[in-house]
């Protein structure tokens, strides 16, 4: 997840135009979905990524980047966690709507590779609060927003982590990843 030197993953209106994003930032990425068998959105996330990604890779002027994700993201499993039922139309994706910490807790228990939340800043909260996550992996970006949405709100108790690798990118940007202790 992206995230920037004060902890916001998006601006206050939602701007998300501050991530840097390099060719090296971008196969670091790539391999991070390549090693994952499943992607776990929110709500909100996934109604804006279902709006764009299915056919991505088929628009005129499609970047690598575009062919990249939407190759995995259309062939991978797709959750949604959400507290109300919503619709689906995008192959592959199931809503879980009840039940959320039994659900996600089965899922991890599945032989396989990563699941990995994209963007999702208040699944990711959720799943905090809940003890669900076992590996933080961020894309520290080189901008202070000063307000916006906070990846780490109402996390009421410390998570310890053990730094396991960084990365630093020509565009400034620090991948860093953590386990969960």
């Amino acid at each position: 997840m992206h995230v920037s030197l004060d902890g916001y993953v998006a601006g206050p209106n939602g701007e998300m135009d501050w991530i840097k994003l390099d060719d090296n930032l971008w196969d670091y990425v790539t391999s991070v979905t390549n090693d994952a068998d499943a992607a776990l959105f929110g709500a909100n996330t996934y109604k804006m990524m279902e709006s764009y990604w299915p056919t991505a890779d088929k628009q005129l002027g499609a970047d690598k980047h575009d062919i990249d994700h939407a190759k995995w993201v259309n062939n991978v499993p797709k959750f949604v966690f959400s507290e109300k039922p919503i619709q689906t139309d995008w192959q592959g994706a199931k809503v879980i709507h009840d039940n959320i910490e039994k659900e996600m807790t089965a899922l991890k228990e599945q032989p396989g590779k990563n699941l990995l939340i994209l963007g999702s800043p208040s699944l990711a909260q959720s799943f905090m609060r809940l003890n669900l996550i076992d590996e933080f992996r961020l894309n520290v970006n080189p901008v202070i927003l000063g307000e916006g949405k906070k990846l780490f709100d109402n996390i009421h108790q410390p998570i310890n982590l053990s730094l396991v690798s960084t990365q630093v990118f020509e565009s400034g940007v620090l991948a860093v990843t953590y386990n969960k202790l």
